[in-house]
């Protein structure tokens, strides 16, 4: 059984949890979605067993430097995502998105050669197991929506606000 580091973060969005692989990280999610968090973790790693642990590997320290302004602080983040091999080329294109910006789901699929496939990137974001450090947030619906946010629309709103988006021109 493997072990994985857990460490809970308060913030202005809500706890965060934090899951470490070694000097990697394989999940980041809110607290009140932790079942799911636990669910993309078994399907990942099988049997594991969480271990709390205050700033594993400096990743914590990472996501605060963030959450206080540091946007390309996340940058430098090594990740364990698991999944699909679409899966992770979604994954990977969402880190090439910067801070400050978005793309469409639509757009997202073209880059990846597969026009026709924005479903299918929705699909894939939604099963993002690293909020934040992979960018799912920085998805939007190709007219402008907020749509599909895993930790609901508002910390969406709140993220993308925080990134310097001027997300009054979204409609929610």
């Amino acid at each position: 059984m493997i072990e994985l580091c857990i460490d809970r973060i308060k913030s202005a969005i809500g706890e965060i949890l934090l899951v470490a692989d070694g000097e990697r990280l394989g999940a980041l999610d809110y607290a009140d979605y932790e079942d799911r968090m636990l669910t993309l973790l078994r399907r990942h790693y099988g049997a594991f067993q969480l271990r709390d642990a205050v700033n594993p590997h400096g990743l914590s320290r990472q996501l605060q430097a963030y959450l206080a302004g540091d946007l390309d602080c996340l940058n430098a983040i090594r990740v364990d995502t698991g999944g699909t091999p679409f899966q992770q080329q979604v994954w990977t294109a969402l880190r090439a998105i910067p801070p400050g910006t978005t793309c469409t789901y639509t757009t997202l699929a073209t880059q990846l050669g597969r026009p026709q496939a924005a479903r299918a990137v929705g699909m894939a974001n939604g099963q993002n197991p690293i909020a934040i450090v992979v960018p799912c947030h920085r998805l939007v619906g190709s007219n402008g929506a907020l749509t599909g946010y895993a930790g609901g629309l508002e910390r969406k709103q709140w993220l993308l606000q925080h990134e310097g988006v001027a997300v009054q021109n979204f409609a929610v």
